[in-house]
């Protein structure tokens, strides 16, 4: 575990000002995890200043936002959009045929997933066009931020590019089988991932998810000239979390993004080693939209509860416990919550050097059953503990990059369920 680097302490209060800068590369979409550092920056009265994915028409072409649609954005992000589309990844770029990866899908039914063949030539060709297309729009963007920024001052680059599913419609049917199967329904990971439509996603996640934050760090390189730059980046490599009492790593498994998301901590390892302050902070597992692929990710977030009992911080608490069901209570979720943590069906791949881990029939079928179990002990399905969880983790997450970011200590921070206890209890 010797690139383990957990953040033990809440850093001191960034000294970030009016008249700073604040840029979200990144587009900010319903409430997660970017919210917090964005709420914070705007507490200090930075400038804050985001850019969009764009929009893709019918026709497939990809374009910026209409007035409406930039007004919307502007109003969320509470600040000024540069509108040059900033969409990653090349799964809708033509490869040498005129055919665009997604489009090499049509016909193919989800059940033929393992015989999809694929020519990595026309992929690899797609990819080269996608990182063309979006290094020359982020060159754009540059180009128009510098024009907004001071002549002195300090400048903070958050990147907050994930994912990189392909759009081809078979895609979805997969994986849902993948990461919810149980049964007859099991679908591993591991021959998945073995696959053409496997090296396909593979592919697509380092673009989107890693190789974005190369190509911001180098598209960037002249306002390091001009000005204090800092840069910050969201990862995920499993969280400590309080296991028997003990705060103990973990992961949700099967995390087929990790493979991109350990890339993104090379990303940042690399440029601080030329003495550029690139930092990925590693978040803990959260509830939100776009993690409801991954049902039975949420089992983890429930030892917050205990993190934050241990910190004296009840506020949270008396919200979760309000939540439930008659009869049930936080020690009931942290009871259920612990005994899946301490399963051998759960510690049996939990092993931080062979990370990420694919998944097995027992270990799916029982965390998904647990997820159940859990989320059945709120009273309303619509209101459940778990949101309240993950709106804390992002409140504190965002506390602690911001604050960290002010002066970066290392390349890659886990930030796990004690210090960020510690920082909500001060909030």
């Amino acid at each position: 575990m010797s690139r383990y680097n957990a953040m033990r302490e809440i850093p001191a209060t960034a000294g970030f000002k009016e008249g700073d800068v604040f840029f979200l590369c990144g587009e900010l979409f319903g409430r997660g995890y970017a919210n917090g550092i964005v709420d914070e920056a705007r507490a200090k009265g930075m400038t804050i200043i985001g850019a969009t994915v764009g929009r893709r028409d019918n026709d497939g072409t990809l374009r910026p936002l209409n007035a409406e649609e930039l007004a919307a954005a502007e109003e969320n992000l509470g600040g000024k959009i540069i509108n040059i589309p900033l969409e990653a990844g090349f799964d809708m770029e033509p490869g040498s045929d005129g055919i665009a990866p997604v489009d090499r899908f049509k016909g193919v039914k989800p059940d033929d997933w393992a015989s999809v063949k694929l020519d990595q030539a026309e992929v690899e060709f797609s990819k080269k066009r996608g990182t063309e297309r979006f290094c020359k729009n982020l060159s754009a963007v540059v180009a128009e931020l510098e024009k907004m920024l001071p002549a002195k001052g300090r400048l903070l680059v958050v990147h907050t590019m994930a994912g990189g599913i392909p759009r081809a419609r078979v895609f979805m049917p997969i994986l849902n089988k993948l990461f919810k199967g149980q049964g007859d329904r099991f679908l591993s990971s591991e021959a998945f991932w073995n696959s053409d439509m496997g090296r396909l996603c593979d592919a697509s996640f380092n673009e989107v998810t890693a190789d974005t934050f190369r190509y911001l760090i180098d598209a960037t390189a002249g306002l390091r000239d001009k000005l204090e730059v800092t840069y910050a980046a969201y990862g995920y490599h499993g969280t400590g979390v309080l296991i028997d009492g003990v705060v103990t790593w973990q992961s949700y498994t099967p995390y087929l993004q990790g493979w991109a998301k350990i890339r993104l901590e090379d990303i940042a390892i690399e440029a601080w080693e030329k003495g550029i302050k690139a930092t990925v902070y590693n978040c803990p597992e959260i509830l939100t939209n776009s993690s409801a692929l991954f049902l039975g990710v949420e089992n983890s977030l429930y030892p917050l509860m205990d993190a934050l009992r241990a910190e004296g911080e009840q506020k949270i608490l008396k919200e979760c416990e309000g939540l439930l069901k008659e009869g049930a209570t936080v020690d009931t979720l942290l009871g259920i919550a612990n005994t899946y943590l301490t399963s051998e069906l759960v510690t049996s791949t939990r092993d931080f050097d062979s990370w990420p881990q694919h998944n097995k029939p027992q270990q799916q079928e029982y965390m998904l059953n647990v997820s159940a179990e859990l989320i059945s002990l709120n009273a309303d399905p619509k209101e459940i503990v778990c949101a309240v969880l993950s709106k804390g983790v992002f409140q504190g997450v965002g506390k602690l990059m911001f604050d960290s970011s002010w002066e970066p200590k290392a390349p890659v921070f886990w930030l796990n369920h004690d210090v960020i206890a510690k920082t909500l209890a001060k909030m």
